[in-house]
């Protein structure tokens, strides 16, 4: 019996784990759990003003944490270990070491400063001309620092954690890379970006799944693990929720409810137009269209409790349409499906009832979700004719009800939500390679 082991780093920055079992053809989750980020060792917890957080040393500490802390009778029968990330999260890393030479840009960070260098070079509305995206950070980092750039290397999230299992510095997979200019489709940086002087800074890329390498030898020792065990290529976040949802069909999609709305729907067809914030993911041979609102879950729990969320829900009449008409946001600043860094929050009116005022930000949230399949049909993508939802939102059933009028589309949980299962699955393709 061997184990191919999925982490999953989300946009909460709680570290999600899940086994996946693989014995005579058969392949089911058999064991998960979840590590909150926390105080260990004086690491920082990460809910604290993020100027005084140290991200890269405590997510560092958190895996090798969570490495400790499973059964030592599971370790010894990993096969295989693969690691999700937040689309965009950004390190500049020392080429030799390793190490940090800046703070790590994350996912929801924008660099307006970098937007028009980008733009005088992308094509018009490439997936790079937005703010948040890699490559604007990687050309505000160069624009502003005065550190040794000929040392220095970019890696994303699940990039530069997998490095620390497998030791080889500068792998990167199609997914994660797609934000900062990579081509799947051709399976190469373009000329556009490669004339850059930055360009030396980029990581060799691999197909989601690929073994990059063998487990480092004293975390084999340490921990227990089998000297076969291999390391493979990552993903992002939203794409290891699409993989264990096993939406396999073109009008398949998921929709991620957690922090922020992630929606995800395989096409036939690349799309990418980043004026709606919108762009495709390679997926073997198709293709998964989408994008990421600000919206989501973090906007609730800023203002309800999780033991409130419950009670209240309760007592919504999901076939009734709430009048409200909400958009809510964090900060100011939205995504997809409209790319506006002004776009303020709207939560006013708000009514006296508390119930009212969660079924009208239940089904705003919905109605952003519409608009974004709805674009993404208007932009040429296969047309979605069903929905299944990933992460934590995806347990309120009022709230699926409430999406499954606004959409006018069968919508279910995915009978795997969690992203670390996905991550599982990659691992499982780089055995499978075998």
């Amino acid at each position: 019996m061997r184990l191919k082991w999925g982490f999953h780093l989300g946009r909460g920055f709680i570290l999600e784990w899940t086994l996946v079992l693989q014995e005579r053809g058969l392949r089911s989750s058999t064991s998960e759990g979840q590590f909150m980020l926390r105080e260990r060792e004086n690491i920082l917890i990460l809910w604290k003003s993020e100027e005084k957080v140290d991200w890269a040393r405590s997510w560092k500490a958190t895996l090798f944490s969570l490495l400790e802390d499973i059964p030592s009778h599971l370790r010894k029968l990993v096969a295989s270990i693969s690691i999700d990330g937040t689309s965009a999260t950004t390190l500049i890393v020392d080429s030799n070491t390793g190490e940090p030479l800046w703070r790590p840009l994350l996912y929801n960070e924008s660099c307006p400063d970098a937007l028009p260098t980008v733009k005088s070079i992308a094509p018009p509305n490439h997936t790079v001309c937005s703010g948040s995206s890699t490559l604007c950070k990687l050309v505000s980092w160069w624009e502003n620092d005065d550190s040794n750039k000929k040392s220095a290397l970019l890696l994303h999230q699940a990039d530069w954690l997998l490095w620390l299992l497998h030791g080889r510095l500068g792998v990167s997979d199609y997914n994660n890379a797609l934000k900062v200019g990579y081509d799947p489709e051709l399976e190469s940086y373009p000329p556009w970006l490669l004339s850059q002087p930055y360009s030396q800074l980029l990581p060799s890329v691999r197909a989601p799944g690929t073994s990059i390498g063998h487990l480092k030898e004293h975390i084999r020792s340490d921990f227990g693990f089998p000297n076969d065990c291999v390391v493979c290529a990552g993903t992002t976040d939203s794409i290891a929720a699409f993989l264990a949802a096993r939406a396999t069909q073109p009008g398949k999609a998921v929709t991620s409810l957690g922090s922020t709305l992630a929606i995800k729907l395989l096409s036939t067809t690349r799309i990418e137009d980043a004026r709606f914030g919108v762009y495709s993911h390679r997926l073997d041979d198709k293709w998964l269209v989408g994008g990421a609102s600000n919206t989501g879950g973090a906007v609730l729990r800023q203002i309800f409790t999780d033991e409130q969320l419950v009670k209240l829900s309760e007592q919504i009449n999901p076939m009734e349409a709430s009048l409200l008409d909400y958009y809510p946001l964090q900060t100011i600043g939205e995504r997809f499906p409209v790319a506006d860094p002004n776009m303020a929050p709207r939560l006013d009116p708000r009514p006296e009832s508390e119930v009212e005022f969660l079924h009208g930000i239940l089904e705003s949230i919905a109605r952003i979700e519409a608009k974004a399949y709805s674009l993404l049909k208007d932009l040429g993508a296969t047309q979605v004719d069903e929905v299944f939802t990933a992460g934590g939102g995806a347990k309120n059933e009022k709230w699926t009800k409430i999406r499954e009028r606004v959409l006018g589309l069968p919508v279910s949980r995915a009978t795997q939500t969690e992203a670390a299962y996905g991550a599982a699955l990659l691992a499982l393709r780089g055995t499978d390679e075998k």
